[in-house]
Protein backbone atom coordinates (compact mmCIF):
# COMPACT_ATOMS: atom_id res chain seq x y z
CA UNK A 1 0.00 0.00 0.00
CA UNK A 2 1.36 3.11 -1.28
CA UNK A 3 2.20 5.69 1.28
CA UNK A 4 1.41 9.75 0.57
CA UNK A 5 2.38 12.61 1.92
CA UNK A 6 -0.79 14.73 2.29
CA UNK A 7 -1.03 18.53 1.28
CA UNK A 8 -0.83 20.61 4.50
CA UNK A 9 -1.03 24.64 3.57
CA UNK A 10 -3.37 24.03 0.70
CA UNK A 11 -6.48 26.24 1.37
CA UNK A 12 -3.58 28.46 3.36
CA UNK A 13 -0.87 29.17 1.06
CA UNK A 14 -2.99 28.40 -2.23
CA UNK A 15 -6.19 27.62 -3.12
CA UNK A 16 -7.48 23.36 -2.18
CA UNK A 17 -9.81 23.75 -4.95
CA UNK A 18 -8.32 22.09 -8.02
CA UNK A 19 -9.96 23.50 -11.14
CA UNK A 20 -9.39 26.95 -9.34
CA UNK A 21 -5.84 26.11 -8.74
CA UNK A 22 -5.10 24.97 -12.16
CA UNK A 23 -6.49 28.83 -13.15
CA UNK A 24 -4.56 30.58 -10.56
CA UNK A 25 -1.10 28.85 -11.46
CA UNK A 26 -1.65 28.82 -15.01
CA UNK A 27 -3.03 32.30 -14.87
CA UNK A 28 0.65 33.40 -12.81
CA UNK A 29 2.48 31.64 -15.94
CA UNK A 30 0.60 33.35 -18.50
CA UNK A 31 1.47 36.95 -17.14
CA UNK A 32 5.30 35.91 -16.61
CA UNK A 33 5.10 34.82 -20.66
CA UNK A 34 3.22 38.12 -21.77
CA UNK A 35 5.93 40.11 -19.79
CA UNK A 36 8.62 37.55 -21.85
CA UNK A 37 9.81 35.75 -18.94
CA UNK A 38 9.52 32.77 -20.82
CA UNK A 39 12.46 33.60 -23.15
CA UNK A 40 15.70 32.46 -22.35
CA UNK A 41 18.47 29.22 -22.35
CA UNK A 42 17.18 26.38 -20.58
CA UNK A 43 17.66 25.92 -17.10
CA UNK A 44 19.28 23.52 -15.04
CA UNK A 45 18.26 24.72 -11.70
CA UNK A 46 15.91 27.53 -10.51
CA UNK A 47 15.66 29.53 -7.12
CA UNK A 48 12.18 30.62 -6.28
CA UNK A 49 10.25 31.69 -3.24
CA UNK A 50 7.70 29.97 -1.54
CA UNK A 51 5.42 32.12 0.14
CA UNK A 52 1.38 32.20 -0.46
CA UNK A 53 0.37 32.63 -4.18
CA UNK A 54 -0.85 36.00 -3.76
CA UNK A 55 2.63 37.27 -2.14
CA UNK A 56 5.05 35.74 -4.24
CA UNK A 57 3.24 33.63 -7.07
CA UNK A 58 4.34 36.06 -9.69
CA UNK A 59 7.74 35.96 -8.55
CA UNK A 60 7.45 32.32 -8.92
CA UNK A 61 5.94 32.22 -11.97
CA UNK A 62 8.48 34.40 -13.97
CA UNK A 63 11.04 31.86 -13.32
CA UNK A 64 8.59 28.58 -13.92
CA UNK A 65 7.39 30.31 -16.92
CA UNK A 66 11.30 29.06 -18.67
CA UNK A 67 9.73 25.05 -17.89
CA UNK A 68 6.64 25.73 -20.40
CA UNK A 69 8.74 24.60 -23.69
CA UNK A 70 10.51 21.73 -21.47
CA UNK A 71 7.27 19.65 -21.20
CA UNK A 72 8.65 15.87 -21.25
CA UNK A 73 12.05 16.25 -21.16
CA UNK A 74 11.94 17.01 -17.36
CA UNK A 75 11.49 13.80 -15.85
CA UNK A 76 12.75 14.11 -12.32
CA UNK A 77 13.04 17.13 -9.93
CA UNK A 78 15.36 17.37 -7.05
CA UNK A 79 13.11 20.44 -4.76
CA UNK A 80 15.29 21.72 -1.65
CA UNK A 81 13.64 23.62 1.06
CA UNK A 82 14.53 25.32 4.78
CA UNK A 83 12.29 23.60 7.77
CA UNK A 84 10.19 25.79 9.41
CA UNK A 85 8.47 23.26 11.60
CA UNK A 86 10.68 20.63 12.85
CA UNK A 87 14.62 21.17 13.16
CA UNK A 88 16.95 18.28 10.98
CA UNK A 89 20.97 18.17 10.78
CA UNK A 90 21.57 18.25 7.65
CA UNK A 91 19.28 16.77 4.64
CA UNK A 92 15.89 14.90 5.37
CA UNK A 93 14.33 12.70 2.83
CA UNK A 94 10.74 11.26 3.19
CA UNK A 95 9.78 7.72 3.27
CA UNK A 96 6.48 8.22 1.61
CA UNK A 97 5.86 7.02 -1.80
CA UNK A 98 4.43 10.20 -3.19
CA UNK A 99 3.37 13.79 -2.16
CA UNK A 100 -0.08 15.00 -2.78
CA UNK A 101 -1.69 18.44 -4.00
CA UNK A 102 -5.19 18.98 -5.08
CA UNK A 103 -3.99 18.64 -8.89
CA UNK A 104 -2.88 14.56 -7.84
CA UNK A 105 -0.16 13.02 -6.66
CA UNK A 106 3.52 13.36 -7.97
CA UNK A 107 5.74 9.70 -7.28
CA UNK A 108 8.64 10.18 -5.43
CA UNK A 109 12.00 8.60 -7.01
CA UNK A 110 12.78 6.02 -4.23
CA UNK A 111 15.93 4.60 -6.54
CA UNK A 112 17.63 8.01 -6.32
CA UNK A 113 16.63 8.51 -2.26
CA UNK A 114 18.26 5.19 -1.92
CA UNK A 115 21.49 6.36 -3.63
CA UNK A 116 21.77 9.30 -1.88
CA UNK A 117 20.67 7.81 1.05
CA UNK A 118 24.26 6.54 1.36
CA UNK A 119 25.66 9.81 2.11
CA UNK A 120 26.43 10.75 5.83
CA UNK A 121 24.74 14.26 5.59
CA UNK A 122 21.38 12.57 3.82
CA UNK A 123 18.81 11.18 6.74
CA UNK A 124 14.85 10.43 6.71
CA UNK A 125 12.54 12.09 8.68
CA UNK A 126 9.33 12.12 7.99
CA UNK A 127 8.12 14.48 10.42
CA UNK A 128 10.07 17.63 8.72
CA UNK A 129 8.30 17.14 5.78
CA UNK A 130 4.43 16.77 7.42
CA UNK A 131 3.59 20.43 7.88
CA UNK A 132 6.48 21.87 5.61
CA UNK A 133 5.04 24.39 3.59
CA UNK A 134 8.65 25.09 1.90
CA UNK A 135 8.03 22.49 -0.84
CA UNK A 136 4.29 21.88 -0.94
CA UNK A 137 3.77 25.44 -2.41
CA UNK A 138 6.26 24.37 -5.80
CA UNK A 139 4.51 21.38 -6.41
CA UNK A 140 1.17 22.76 -8.10
CA UNK A 141 3.73 24.89 -10.61
CA UNK A 142 5.62 21.70 -11.22
CA UNK A 143 2.66 20.24 -11.89
CA UNK A 144 0.95 22.60 -14.24
CA UNK A 145 4.58 23.25 -16.12
CA UNK A 146 6.02 19.53 -16.66
CA UNK A 147 2.96 17.40 -16.33
CA UNK A 148 4.79 14.01 -15.21
CA UNK A 149 7.89 13.71 -13.33
CA UNK A 150 9.12 12.20 -10.32
CA UNK A 151 9.99 13.74 -7.56
CA UNK A 152 12.93 14.22 -4.96
CA UNK A 153 12.07 16.33 -2.08
CA UNK A 154 14.71 17.32 0.80
CA UNK A 155 14.42 19.71 3.42
CA UNK A 156 17.69 20.93 4.55
CA UNK A 157 18.58 21.76 7.84
CA UNK A 158 21.86 22.83 9.29
CA UNK A 159 24.11 21.91 6.59
CA UNK A 160 27.74 22.99 5.10
CA UNK A 161 27.59 24.54 1.65
CA UNK A 162 29.42 21.60 0.79
CA UNK A 163 27.30 18.87 2.16
CA UNK A 164 24.64 20.32 -0.20
CA UNK A 165 26.65 20.40 -3.00
CA UNK A 166 27.82 17.25 -2.39
CA UNK A 167 24.09 15.52 -2.37
CA UNK A 168 23.18 17.82 -5.71
CA UNK A 169 26.36 17.33 -7.63
CA UNK A 170 25.38 13.20 -6.98
CA UNK A 171 22.28 13.80 -8.99
CA UNK A 172 23.14 15.94 -10.88
CA UNK A 173 22.27 14.38 -14.20
CA UNK A 174 21.19 15.42 -17.44
CA UNK A 175 18.36 17.47 -18.98
CA UNK A 176 16.25 14.74 -17.52
CA UNK A 177 16.42 16.73 -14.36
CA UNK A 178 15.90 20.00 -12.78
CA UNK A 179 17.22 21.30 -9.41
CA UNK A 180 14.45 23.97 -7.38
CA UNK A 181 15.86 25.37 -4.34
CA UNK A 182 13.22 26.99 -2.37
CA UNK A 183 13.93 30.45 -0.51
CA UNK A 184 12.36 33.58 0.86
CA UNK A 185 14.72 36.41 1.51
CA UNK A 186 14.51 39.40 4.52
CA UNK A 187 11.68 38.67 7.24
CA UNK A 188 9.37 41.50 8.89
CA UNK A 189 11.29 44.73 7.47
CA UNK A 190 9.93 47.97 7.16
CA UNK A 191 9.83 48.29 3.16
CA UNK A 192 12.79 50.72 2.63
CA UNK A 193 15.52 48.39 4.71
CA UNK A 194 13.78 45.50 2.84
CA UNK A 195 14.52 46.93 -0.55
CA UNK A 196 17.87 47.87 0.81
CA UNK A 197 18.78 44.15 2.28
CA UNK A 198 17.31 42.33 -0.42
CA UNK A 199 19.34 44.01 -2.63
CA UNK A 200 22.41 43.06 -1.30
CA UNK A 201 21.30 39.58 -1.12
CA UNK A 202 20.46 39.50 -4.67
CA UNK A 203 23.38 40.59 -5.94
CA UNK A 204 25.37 38.30 -3.75
CA UNK A 205 23.16 35.39 -5.52
CA UNK A 206 24.13 36.88 -9.05
CA UNK A 207 27.91 37.00 -8.40
CA UNK A 208 27.34 33.16 -6.55
CA UNK A 209 28.66 34.71 -3.16
CA UNK A 210 27.23 32.49 -0.80
CA UNK A 211 29.32 33.93 1.96
CA UNK A 212 27.87 37.01 1.85
CA UNK A 213 24.50 35.35 2.83
CA UNK A 214 23.40 36.13 6.13
CA UNK A 215 21.73 34.34 8.70
CA UNK A 216 18.68 37.28 8.57
CA UNK A 217 18.70 37.22 4.42
CA UNK A 218 17.31 34.29 3.63
CA UNK A 219 15.36 31.58 5.21
CA UNK A 220 16.77 28.99 2.49
CA UNK A 221 20.01 29.99 3.02
CA UNK A 222 21.56 26.75 3.36
CA UNK A 223 20.28 25.14 0.20
CA UNK A 224 20.93 28.05 -1.64
CA UNK A 225 24.45 28.53 -0.56
CA UNK A 226 25.27 25.18 -1.52
CA UNK A 227 23.29 25.24 -5.19
CA UNK A 228 25.99 28.17 -5.46
CA UNK A 229 28.76 26.46 -4.17
CA UNK A 230 28.38 23.84 -7.19
CA UNK A 231 27.10 26.32 -9.84
CA UNK A 232 30.72 28.29 -9.19
CA UNK A 233 32.60 25.03 -9.63
CA UNK A 234 30.70 23.95 -12.83
CA UNK A 235 30.53 27.67 -14.44
CA UNK A 236 27.37 28.39 -15.08
CA UNK A 237 25.45 31.23 -15.51
CA UNK A 238 22.89 32.93 -13.67
CA UNK A 239 19.92 35.44 -14.01
CA UNK A 240 17.81 36.95 -11.94
CA UNK A 241 14.23 37.00 -13.33
CA UNK A 242 11.86 38.45 -10.12
CA UNK A 243 12.17 40.74 -7.58
CA UNK A 244 9.66 42.18 -5.18
CA UNK A 245 8.62 41.64 -1.22
CA UNK A 246 5.19 41.72 0.29
CA UNK A 247 4.67 45.40 0.24
CA UNK A 248 4.69 45.62 -3.65
CA UNK A 249 2.51 42.77 -3.95
CA UNK A 250 -0.90 41.73 -1.29
CA UNK A 251 0.74 43.19 1.96
CA UNK A 252 1.33 46.42 4.03
CA UNK A 253 4.94 48.25 4.16
CA UNK A 254 5.15 48.26 7.75
CA UNK A 255 6.29 44.60 8.03
CA UNK A 256 7.44 42.52 4.72
CA UNK A 257 8.58 39.71 3.59
CA UNK A 258 11.70 39.92 0.52
CA UNK A 259 10.93 37.32 -2.36
CA UNK A 260 13.33 36.45 -5.39
CA UNK A 261 13.34 34.17 -8.30
CA UNK A 262 16.90 33.36 -10.33
CA UNK A 263 17.59 30.77 -13.19
CA UNK A 264 20.83 28.83 -13.39
CA UNK A 265 21.45 27.91 -16.75
CA UNK A 266 24.53 25.27 -17.89
CA UNK A 267 27.01 26.54 -20.82
CA UNK A 268 29.63 25.87 -23.21
CA UNK A 269 32.15 26.39 -20.41
CA UNK A 270 30.62 23.65 -18.01
CA UNK A 271 31.35 21.45 -21.31
CA UNK A 272 34.21 21.86 -21.82
CA UNK A 273 35.99 21.91 -18.12
CA UNK A 274 33.64 18.54 -17.99
CA UNK A 275 35.36 17.26 -21.10
CA UNK A 276 38.66 18.94 -21.68
CA UNK A 277 41.71 16.27 -21.86
CA UNK A 278 43.66 15.92 -18.85
CA UNK A 279 46.73 13.80 -19.91
CA UNK A 280 49.14 15.51 -17.18
CA UNK A 281 48.92 13.94 -13.95
CA UNK A 282 51.49 15.70 -11.86
CA UNK A 283 48.77 17.67 -10.38
CA UNK A 284 47.55 14.73 -8.18
CA UNK A 285 51.19 13.30 -8.21
CA UNK A 286 52.18 16.21 -6.15
CA UNK A 287 49.52 15.93 -4.04
CA UNK A 288 49.60 12.37 -3.42
CA UNK A 289 53.51 13.22 -2.56
CA UNK A 290 52.09 15.68 0.11
CA UNK A 291 49.34 13.23 1.81
CA UNK A 292 52.53 10.77 1.85
CA UNK A 293 54.38 13.18 3.41
CA UNK A 294 51.53 13.96 5.94
CA UNK A 295 51.03 10.63 6.70
CA UNK A 296 54.94 9.40 7.17
CA UNK A 297 54.47 11.95 9.76
CA UNK A 298 50.76 11.81 11.76
CA UNK A 299 49.65 8.38 10.33
CA UNK A 300 49.62 6.55 14.02
CA UNK A 301 48.06 9.75 15.73
CA UNK A 302 45.22 9.63 12.65
CA UNK A 303 44.39 6.20 13.00
CA UNK A 304 44.49 6.21 17.30
CA UNK A 305 42.07 9.11 16.52
CA UNK A 306 39.55 7.31 14.60
CA UNK A 307 39.49 4.59 17.09
CA UNK A 308 39.46 6.72 19.30
CA UNK A 309 36.06 8.18 17.83
CA UNK A 310 34.69 4.70 17.10
CA UNK A 311 34.97 3.92 21.13
CA UNK A 312 33.09 7.17 21.55
CA UNK A 313 30.65 6.05 19.41
CA UNK A 314 30.27 2.52 21.31
CA UNK A 315 29.81 4.55 24.63
CA UNK A 316 27.95 8.05 23.37
CA UNK A 317 26.33 7.45 19.76
CA UNK A 318 28.13 10.22 18.47
CA UNK A 319 31.76 10.99 16.66
CA UNK A 320 34.64 11.58 18.98
CA UNK A 321 34.81 15.63 19.31
CA UNK A 322 38.29 16.67 18.24
CA UNK A 323 39.97 20.02 19.91
CA UNK A 324 41.14 21.52 16.83
CA UNK A 325 43.67 23.91 18.31
CA UNK A 326 45.70 21.32 20.01
CA UNK A 327 46.25 19.78 16.51
CA UNK A 328 49.06 20.55 14.60
CA UNK A 329 48.48 22.94 12.03
CA UNK A 330 48.64 20.27 8.78
CA UNK A 331 46.03 18.33 10.19
CA UNK A 332 44.03 21.68 10.65
CA UNK A 333 43.80 22.12 6.60
CA UNK A 334 40.81 20.74 4.88
CA UNK A 335 41.27 17.14 3.72
CA UNK A 336 39.11 14.86 2.10
CA UNK A 337 39.44 11.28 3.69
CA UNK A 338 37.58 7.53 3.38
CA UNK A 339 37.73 5.79 6.43
CA UNK A 340 37.75 1.88 5.95
CA UNK A 341 37.11 -0.86 8.52
CA UNK A 342 38.01 -4.39 7.80
CA UNK A 343 36.75 -7.60 10.00
CA UNK A 344 39.08 -10.56 9.76
CA UNK A 345 40.05 -9.12 6.59
CA UNK A 346 36.55 -8.49 5.24
CA UNK A 347 34.87 -5.30 4.28
CA UNK A 348 32.95 -4.16 7.90
CA UNK A 349 32.40 -0.59 6.47
CA UNK A 350 33.72 2.49 4.45
CA UNK A 351 32.38 6.08 4.49
CA UNK A 352 34.10 9.00 3.33
CA UNK A 353 34.18 12.35 1.17
CA UNK A 354 35.00 13.24 -2.30
CA UNK A 355 36.04 17.17 -1.42
CA UNK A 356 37.73 18.31 1.30
CA UNK A 357 35.82 20.92 2.73
CA UNK A 358 36.55 20.62 6.75
CA UNK A 359 39.57 20.07 8.89
CA UNK A 360 41.50 17.21 7.86
CA UNK A 361 41.42 15.62 11.41
CA UNK A 362 37.33 16.47 12.31
CA UNK A 363 36.93 14.36 8.74
CA UNK A 364 38.93 11.29 10.17
CA UNK A 365 37.06 11.67 13.21
CA UNK A 366 33.39 11.88 11.59
CA UNK A 367 34.33 8.96 8.89
CA UNK A 368 35.59 6.66 11.38
CA UNK A 369 32.05 6.93 13.19
CA UNK A 370 30.18 6.94 9.85
CA UNK A 371 31.82 3.75 8.94
CA UNK A 372 31.37 2.33 12.00
CA UNK A 373 27.62 3.15 13.14
CA UNK A 374 26.07 4.67 9.25
CA UNK A 375 27.15 2.57 6.42
CA UNK A 376 23.80 1.11 5.57
CA UNK A 377 25.27 -2.42 4.30
CA UNK A 378 26.14 -2.92 7.91
CA UNK A 379 24.60 -3.05 11.02
CA UNK A 380 26.14 -0.70 13.66
CA UNK A 381 29.51 -1.75 15.39
CA UNK A 382 29.04 -3.76 18.45
CA UNK A 383 32.27 -3.49 21.02
CA UNK A 384 32.22 -7.05 20.67
CA UNK A 385 33.96 -6.64 17.33
CA UNK A 386 36.86 -4.70 18.06
CA UNK A 387 39.16 -7.89 17.75
CA UNK A 388 40.61 -8.26 14.49
CA UNK A 389 38.78 -5.05 13.34
CA UNK A 390 41.40 -3.00 11.45
CA UNK A 391 41.43 0.57 9.98
CA UNK A 392 42.51 2.50 6.92
CA UNK A 393 42.19 5.88 6.15
CA UNK A 394 42.77 7.39 2.60
CA UNK A 395 43.65 10.61 1.71
CA UNK A 396 42.20 11.57 -1.77
CA UNK A 397 44.37 13.69 -4.42
CA UNK A 398 41.78 15.81 -6.62
CA UNK A 399 39.52 14.33 -9.46
CA UNK A 400 40.81 14.41 -13.04
CA UNK A 401 38.20 13.84 -15.57
CA UNK A 402 39.12 11.16 -18.44
CA UNK A 403 38.48 11.76 -22.05
CA UNK A 404 36.97 8.81 -23.16
CA UNK A 405 35.68 7.71 -26.73
CA UNK A 406 33.60 4.54 -25.10
CA UNK A 407 34.40 2.26 -22.04
CA UNK A 408 36.93 0.58 -23.79
CA UNK A 409 38.61 3.84 -24.32
CA UNK A 410 37.80 4.21 -20.50
CA UNK A 411 39.78 0.88 -19.79
CA UNK A 412 42.27 1.17 -21.67
CA UNK A 413 43.37 4.52 -19.80
CA UNK A 414 43.04 2.84 -16.45
CA UNK A 415 46.19 2.37 -14.11
CA UNK A 416 45.43 -0.53 -12.41
CA UNK A 417 46.63 -0.73 -8.90
CA UNK A 418 46.95 3.12 -8.65
CA UNK A 419 43.95 4.84 -10.45
CA UNK A 420 40.89 5.52 -8.11
CA UNK A 421 37.26 5.39 -10.32
CA UNK A 422 34.80 7.63 -10.14
CA UNK A 423 32.24 6.63 -12.33
CA UNK A 424 28.64 8.69 -13.54
CA UNK A 425 25.67 8.67 -15.94
CA UNK A 426 22.63 10.53 -14.49
CA UNK A 427 21.74 10.03 -11.51
CA UNK A 428 23.89 6.78 -11.14
CA UNK A 429 27.24 7.85 -9.83
CA UNK A 430 29.97 4.75 -7.51
CA UNK A 431 33.62 5.61 -6.42
CA UNK A 432 35.89 2.76 -6.07
CA UNK A 433 38.93 3.73 -3.96
CA UNK A 434 42.57 2.30 -5.57
CA UNK A 435 42.80 -0.41 -2.80
CA UNK A 436 39.50 -2.17 -4.53
CA UNK A 437 42.48 -3.28 -7.68
CA UNK A 438 43.62 -6.03 -5.09
CA UNK A 439 40.38 -8.02 -5.66
CA UNK A 440 39.49 -6.57 -8.70
CA UNK A 441 42.77 -7.13 -10.61
CA UNK A 442 41.84 -6.25 -14.33
CA UNK A 443 39.92 -3.15 -15.37
CA UNK A 444 36.95 -4.70 -16.92
CA UNK A 445 36.14 -6.46 -13.84
CA UNK A 446 36.35 -3.45 -11.89
CA UNK A 447 34.25 -1.70 -14.12
CA UNK A 448 31.66 -4.00 -14.00
CA UNK A 449 31.80 -3.83 -10.32
CA UNK A 450 31.64 -0.11 -10.11
CA UNK A 451 28.86 0.34 -12.46
CA UNK A 452 26.92 -2.54 -10.62
CA UNK A 453 27.76 -0.45 -7.70
CA UNK A 454 26.16 2.62 -9.30
CA UNK A 455 23.07 0.78 -10.15
CA UNK A 456 24.31 0.80 -13.63
CA UNK A 457 24.13 -2.35 -15.72
CA UNK A 458 27.58 -4.29 -15.71
CA UNK A 459 27.41 -6.38 -18.97
CA UNK A 460 26.46 -3.87 -21.33
CA UNK A 461 28.23 -0.42 -22.20
CA UNK A 462 26.93 2.83 -20.97
CA UNK A 463 26.87 5.65 -23.62
CA UNK A 464 27.83 8.88 -22.26
CA UNK A 465 29.25 7.38 -19.26
CA UNK A 466 31.42 10.13 -17.22
CA UNK A 467 34.25 8.89 -15.73
CA UNK A 468 37.11 10.70 -13.30
CA UNK A 469 41.02 9.54 -11.61
CA UNK A 470 42.10 10.17 -8.54
CA UNK A 471 45.04 8.22 -6.47
CA UNK A 472 45.10 7.85 -2.41
CA UNK A 473 47.78 7.86 -0.23
CA UNK A 474 47.07 5.64 2.96
CA UNK A 475 47.31 4.52 6.42
CA UNK A 476 46.33 1.31 8.37
CA UNK A 477 46.59 -0.42 11.58
CA UNK A 478 48.28 -3.56 10.73
CA UNK A 479 51.41 -1.01 9.42
CA UNK A 480 51.83 -0.41 13.57
CA UNK A 481 54.42 -1.93 15.34
CA UNK A 482 51.20 -3.31 17.99
CA UNK A 483 48.25 -2.70 15.66
CA UNK A 484 45.95 -4.09 19.00
CA UNK A 485 47.37 -1.01 20.76
CA UNK A 486 45.07 1.46 18.67
CA UNK A 487 41.93 -0.15 20.28
CA UNK A 488 43.87 0.62 24.02
CA UNK A 489 43.62 4.10 25.08
CA UNK A 490 41.90 6.67 26.52
CA UNK A 491 39.72 8.50 23.81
Amino acid sequence: MSVIRPPAVAGMFYTDNPQALENDVRGLLAEAVKNGKQEGPRPKALIVPHAGYIYSGSTAAAAYARLLPLKGTIERVILLGPCHRVAVQGLALSSADAFRTPLGDIPLDKKTEKFISALPQVTTLDATHAQEHSLEVHLPFLQVTLGDFQLVPMVVGLATPKQVAEVLDAVWGGPETLIVISTDLSHFLDYDTAVRTDTRTKEAIERMDGDAIGDHDACGRYPVKGMLELARQRGMGISTVGFCNSGDTAGDKGRVVGYGAWVLTEGESTETKQEKPSEDLSGIEAEAAKARALLDAHGESLLRLAAASILNGLEENRPLKVALESQPPELQQNGAVFVTLEKSGRLRGCIGTLEAYRPLVEDVAEHAFDSGFRDHRFSPLTRDELDDLSISISVLSPFVPFTIADETDLLRQLRPGIDGLVIQKGPHRALFLPQVWEQLKEPPLFLAHLKHKAGLDPNHPVDGLKAWRFITEGVKTSELADPHSVWHLNA
